[in-house]
């Protein structure tokens, strides 16, 4: 399974049903959590999250909207017994703000919270099968974006082939790995005669808050779903660009530049009531986007 679940669309104020950014990934039988706006924890329970099965957290920056419910949500963490270690990745000053938090409610944690400071693009996560890396981005303040790739898939053992050409099981690895088997005589038996190609590895990327930037397009190119904030609509470029956000235009324009599968919006502005012409704005530019809405998990092919 790799999915998005979205728990909440909205940008700076609550509003209309819709809450502040928080996202849950789930990547085999990882979960994580990007960003934790005012309201994340109703959120998780609501839609059934289980905030023991998150190990890593990722903050993209420093406005309320993204990460006002975290520390309520470390120190329900506490409350509830958890044990396993935390990984917040974020930007430095947030640790101040934790500590300073956490010592004011003189809060002790039963588990140990590692903060890993985010301060150059590049790999923070290399998992067995996956990585995280982070990148940043142009917002009115330091910023940060994310990508879930899946690593290689292992090639597929062909039963009737390999056991046609006598390989033996303890080979098999080195089959999936790619590798060429050859026999005694000299003989090589071709890879792809006795394996058949997996599914290509898939990813997300989590564009963050940020103005229109072709740079980002590049540092996302060929994603399998991009999520990129759509505050404004199309005829709101000069306020989205004061205010260092795009609109729907031009979220469609990078996912088109970067050559994304797929495009996923969100991030509106409280002064809409309702959000369908955000959709349909983006969809005259690139075809395959859909709006992210709260408690729908959109899966990434």
């Amino acid at each position: 399974m790799f999915g998005v679940t979205i728990l909440g669309n909205n940008s700076a104020l609550p509003a209309y049903d819709r809450h502040p950014t928080a996202q849950i990934i789930t990547l085999h039988d990882n979960i994580f959590l990007i960003d934790c706006g005012e309201g994340t924890q109703m959120q998780m329970s609501k839609y059934k999250i289980r905030r023991s099965k998150i190990n890593h957290i990722f903050i993209s920056h420093l406005h309320g909207d993204h990460y006002f419910g975290l520390v309520g949500l470390i120190t329900s963490m506490g409350l509830l017994g958890r044990e396993a270690d935390l990984h917040v990745y974020a930007p430095a000053l947030l640790k101040e703000i934790l500590d300073l938090q956490f010592k004011a409610a003189a809060t002790k944690l039963p588990f140990s919270l590692q903060f890993h400071t985010l301060e150059k693009e590049g790999i923070l996560i290399d998992g067995k099968r996956f990585t995280v890396e982070c990148f940043s981005t142009q917002h009115r303040i330091e910023c940060w974006g994310f990508i879930f790739r899946e690593k290689k898939h292992l090639r597929k053992i062909w039963k009737e082939k390999v056991i046609e050409y006598n390989i033996p099981a303890a080979y098999y690895t080195n089959l999936k790995n790619g590798d060429d088997y050859i026999l005694k005589d000299g003989t090589v038996i071709k890879n792809d005669w006795v394996t058949i190609s997996n599914s290509n590895p898939r990813s997300y990327a989590f564009g963050a808050d940020t103005l229109y930037d072709e740079l980002l397009a590049e540092k996302v190119k060929n994603v399998s779903m991009l999520y990129h904030e759509t505050t404004y609509l199309k005829d709101m470029n000069d306020k989205a660009d004061a205010r260092f956000h795009s609109t729907t235009e031009q979220a469609a324009q990078i996912a088109h530049k970067a050559n994304a599968k797929k495009l996923l919006i969100g991030h509106f502005s409280s002064k809409y009531e309702f959000i369908d012409e955000f959709l349909n704005e983006t969809k005259a530019i690139f075809e395959n986007s859909d709006s992210a809405i709260e408690g729908v998990t959109y899966r990434i092919s």
